[in-house]
């Protein structure tokens, strides 16, 4: 910066820099940008670049997302059932069946006699001819308890599961839930893959931003030389490259929400039949607006430590001979 223009800078009230330091703020921004459409077929590639990197760790996320909502649906599907001893009177059942109803953690209590056991068994099983030569039902009766919704996660529903088998007439108790903690395993190592690609994306991203920026430098450095000549400062010099970055994180975190919605559409209506053949009617759900912010947000910031990064080590190397 000049002298005649410190002098000038010097002789503004307070209120006069600000907006002065704002107007000169937009106006390096805009010319950065105009900087970007004057080679557009290199600028859109870096954003291509930067939109399709951002995309995968955010379309994991979307992924890790609906998976979770899909669990989180299906954990009222926990069941218990208890198997009676052989030997226990109707009386005696009955009056387990009013101590389990008194659960606080129970909802559900459905009662199955060992001859409506077996008439289910043989409808379903296809062996009804054969279980009519047996001396003696061998199935016992069967107690199906469901958890209220606090407990009807797997970690819920196997503490209850102990706590009744404690009764004196339960010979031994099953919970069909292992399936949802398997899922449940597979949703938390989708997190930590989110977490590990998303970090070394993040590292991509600054990098190309970087290398991008450090040729953007070495092809004004006539330029850079003769602004130092004149007085201008660090600051005045770098900012314009800084804005660039940030445009290219704008713009390149736009990009990987059109190709994240772009996804969803694809993959809905092949997830709504998946579902369809669980019971489920769940919609896949894309970027909300505030994580769509959040995006861009993130890609504007990588853009500027991008371009940081590359203009503090190659600007300092640039002076005037």
């Amino acid at each position: 910066m000049s002298d005649n223009a410190k002098l000038t800078r010097s002789k503004l009230p307070i209120s006069g820099r600000i907006v002065m330091f704002f107007i000169r703020h937009v106006q390096q921004a805009m010319a950065s940008m105009g900087e970007l459409w004057r080679s557009p077929v290199s600028s859109l590639m870096t954003m291509a670049v930067l939109g399709v990197s951002l995309s995968l760790p955010a379309a994991l996320q979307v992924l890790v997302k609906n998976a979770e909502t899909i669990t989180s649906s299906w954990n009222s599907a926990a069941e218990i059932s208890l198997f009676i001893d052989e030997n226990r009177s109707e009386q005696t059942i009955q009056s387990l069946l009013t101590r389990i109803r008194t659960y606080p953690e129970v909802e559900k209590v459905q009662y199955i006699d060992r001859n409506q056991a077996l008439e289910e068994f043989q409808r379903l099983s296809g062996f009804g001819e054969a279980l009519a030569y047996l001396d003696k039902n061998p199935l016992p009766a069967v107690i199906t308890v469901t958890p209220t919704q606090r407990y009807s996660t797997p970690v819920g529903a196997r503490e209850l599961l102990t706590k009744l088998e404690r009764e004196p007439e339960i010979s031994f108790g099953r919970l069909d839930i292992e399936w949802l903690e398997r899922l449940q395993a597979v949703v938390r190592l989708l997190e930590r893959t989110v977490m590990a690609i998303a970090a070394l994306l993040v590292l991509a991203v600054v990098l190309v931003i970087g290398n991008t920026i450090r040729l953007a430098i070495m092809n004004r450095r006539s330029e850079i030389e003769v602004m130092k000549l004149v007085g201008a400062t660090e600051a005045f010099i770098q900012r314009p490259f800084l804005y660039t970055g940030i445009w290219y994180g704008v713009i390149g975190g736009i990009l990987a929400w059109v190709i994240i919605n772009l996804l969803v559409w694809y993959l809905d209506s092949a997830l709504a039949e998946l579902l369809g053949l669980y019971g489920s009617q769940l919609e896949m759900k894309s970027l909300t607006f505030t994580e769509l912010l959040q995006l861009v947000g993130l890609a504007s910031f990588l853009g500027w430590l991008g371009s940081y990064l590359s203009v503090r080590q190659h600007l300092r190397s640039i002076e005037p001979s």
